[in-house]
């Protein structure tokens, strides 16, 4: 196999909403209530919501922009590639990274639903996350089919209404739900309390997978206040372990053996020794601990390689180990827009870490994993061979999409004879902290 004849499914991109959300969804109060993307006096974008206000809609959306400018910049859409939030413009931004499909978690409803899960009014929380459902099914992902993977958001808060969505997110052809690694973070209950058994149940029975982002639970802790924030971006992914530990233990996989759990942005070379450790640990502990969940004499691995998928960007250790991990659980990613994300050279990177994979294990891991844990008939819309990476770049060279790269300005200029310093983590945590304030000040 050459690199211009893979056929990439990224299983990890992002939307940056565009403000005609709700425009063809709802209307009157239901519309007048919803989500509404607004501009503050210095220009910047927020999404303002029962009365909360949320200064993020562009946040970490770098893709397309100079290395220099990566940050907690720009915060207005003009300020991005067209590509983060039209999708007519991501379609074009695809062909030229040679991604045949992609599946995109939400940014203003949360990556795990958030905005709507912690909504006072829950009343009209639902019918706008059922809103939010229907725009990204019918209007982001029905504009090319064969294209995007469609993901659903949950009403956590009430699991008879999540179970209800689950199965009409089915019927519209959506096999993804995503929800927080670790909801008691949110306050919502934990995962072994038995309060999610309509939702594992409703998932098992029509097939629809669980994907669990990181960043939504687990936060991995930042190092000390002077460390470079690259240490922090280190070790990101591992944080996903904590996560994987703690499903690794639900006993409701024994009820529910074939439910699938999909770990997003998640990173692959770390999991050959977490199993080993959980195999470990399991065998030494397990009389004193009274665990149940391996009663049926399975080992934690065992359940692991079973039931739960992982993605990566870049890891060719773990793509070394793939026989430890199991070739039929690993897909890949690339996590557009934000600043991991190698657009438009997906295809280079990729290849140098899996050219040394059989050309079986590089279809499994490029696209037929991800169409089999999505339940996504991709080749039913569009003829493989016009799904290559040569194909779609010759489509982007066509079309003449463009991949100058952005900027519009950057940092404050440094004084004559200033050198720039490192980024720190207290840098990163003031950030945040800035951000979150200037949500309630944007009035």
């Amino acid at each position: 196999m050459k690199m211009e004849e893979m056929v990439i499914i990224s299983v990890d991109d992002h939307i940056t909403e565009p403000p005609t959300v709700f425009d063809n969804q709802l209307s009157g109060d239901d519309y007048a209530t919803a989500p509404k993307l607004k501009v503050a006096p210095d220009g910047a974008n927020y999404w303002e919501y029962q009365g909360k206000r949320m200064r993020n809609v562009a946040l970490n959306s770098v893709t397309g922009r100079v290395r220099e400018e990566y940050g907690f910049e720009p915060t207005n859409l003009d300020q991005l590639r067209k590509g983060c939030w039209d999708v007519h413009a991501r379609i074009g931004d695809m062909n030229v990274n040679g991604v045949a499909a992609s599946l995109n978690f939400p940014s203003v409803a949360g990556i795990d639903g958030g905005l709507f899960i912690k909504a006072e009014d829950k009343k009209q929380a639902l019918v706008h996350m059922r809103a939010y459902n229907d725009w990204h099914i019918d209007e982001w992902c029905g504009a090319y089919p064969g294209r995007f993977i469609p993901l659903g958001i949950l009403p956590l808060w009430d699991m008879d209404e999540t179970a209800k969505e689950i199965r009409r997110l089915a019927d519209k052809g959506c096999f993804a739900i995503t929800m927080s690694e670790n909801p008691t973070v949110g306050g919502m209950p934990g995962i072994h309390t038995g309060y999610y058994e309509p939702l594992f149940k409703a998932a098992a029975d029509c097939e629809t997978a669980i994907c669990l982002h990181i960043g939504t639970g687990n936060v991995s802790p930042h190092c000390s206040p002077e460390s470079p924030v690259e240490a922090n971006i280190t070790t990101m992914p591992m944080a996903v372990a904590f996560g994987a530990a703690d499903w690794m233990n639900l006993e409701a996989l024994q009820r529910y053996p074939d439910l699938k759990i999909c770990f997003s942005e998640s990173g692959i070379g770390w999991i050959p020794y977490l199993l080993e450790r959980a195999d470990y640990s399991h065998e030494q502990h397990h009389v004193w601990t009274h665990s149940r969940q391996y009663l049926k004499g399975l080992k934690p691995s065992d359940v692991f390689r079973r039931q739960f998928y992982s993605c990566f960007i870049d890891d060719a250790y773990g793509l070394r180990n793939l026989d430890l991990i199991g070739e039929d659980k690993v897909m890949y990613e690339v996590d557009y827009p934000h600043s991991d994300a190698p657009w438009p050279n997906a295809p280079e990177v990729l290849w140098k870490s899996a050219q040394f994979l059989t050309d079986s294990q590089i279809d499994k891991i490029t696209h037929l994993n991800a169409m089999k844990a999505y339940k996504f008939p991709m080749f039913d819309h569009i003829a493989k061979e016009q799904l290559t990476v040569g194909a779609l770049r010759q489509q982007a060279k066509e079309a003449g999409v463009d991949t100058t790269l952005i900027s519009t300005g950057g940092a404050a200029p440094l004084a004559e004879g200033e050198e720039p310093r490192p980024v720190t983590s207290k840098d990163v945590i003031e950030m945040y902290t800035k951000h979150a304030a200037a949500a309630y000040e944007a009035a």
